[in-house]
């Protein structure tokens, strides 16, 4: 079933990243972690989806998205970029396999942070966050989405990496099997990953090797 839904409010993220916060249908329920098809409500944009991720509680009032553009192509992100409060986008139902299981490592690259963010939120709400720990890996400082609320969540427990920049307190290392076994004492735990498919590919791949249950993988397949 197709929702079409008002932009209730816009907030910039970073550079290239806003909250897209829309009108809830009575009875749209969602999973933290779960995503959605979304597209433009504008002639020609209809028909063109993208999967997005909730980054809003399911008890909100609201449904939230935190959306990166990506500028090198006239593509969905770009149209939404350019959308106002009351403009409208069409939502389909929630789908996904990213869900909370046990306590356990979260590995995020650039936008693939989002389904963790609902999770994470979710956690605090519920004051089940101790015990978890976030690696999140991006090319630059501005391109740190929501950095000042994950610290806040997780303090120490939230391990910001940065690749392509040799500034601040970050780790400037690739997330590979070197920085697994040097950061990671025990393998026998839940792992939950996204971002690029190279990197999940390879980093579900090096924790299997390694000792964990591929059933306590998680990630979008």
């Amino acid at each position: 079933m197709a929702h079409i839904l008002k932009i209730k409010s816009i907030e910039q993220v970073t550079h290239d990243v806003r909250c897209f916060r829309l009108e809830k249908p009575s009875g749209y329920s969602y999973t933290p972690g779960q995503a959605t098809d979304v597209s433009v409500h504008k002639p020609g944009w209809e028909r063109e989806q993208r999967p997005f991720t909730f980054t809003s509680l399911n008890s909100d009032p609201y449904l939230e998205f935190t959306i990166k553009r990506y500028d090198d192509h006239d593509g969905v992100t770009r149209q939404i970029h350019q959308l106002q409060p009351g403009d409208e986008l069409i939502l389909g139902e929630p789908w996904g396999a990213i869900a909370y299981k046990n306590k356990g490592y979260f590995i995020a690259g650039g936008a693939g942070i989002t389904p963790f963010i609902a999770i994470l939120r979710q956690l605090r709400q519920d004051q089940q966050l101790a015990g978890n720990k976030l690696f999140f890996s991006n090319k630059t400082t501005a391109d740190i989405i929501y950095k000042e609320e994950l610290e806040a969540m997780l303090g120490d427990d939230a391990v910001f990496i940065v690749t392509e920049e040799k500034t601040g307190d970050y780790l400037h290392k690739r997330i590979d099997e070197h920085f697994l076994e040097q950061y990671i004492p025990d393998f026998r735990q839940t792992f939950y990953i996204c971002g690029p498919d190279a990197m999940i590919k390879s980093i579900s791949s090096i924790v299997v090797q390694k000792g964990a249950d591929p059933q306590t993988v998680v990630f979008e397949k």
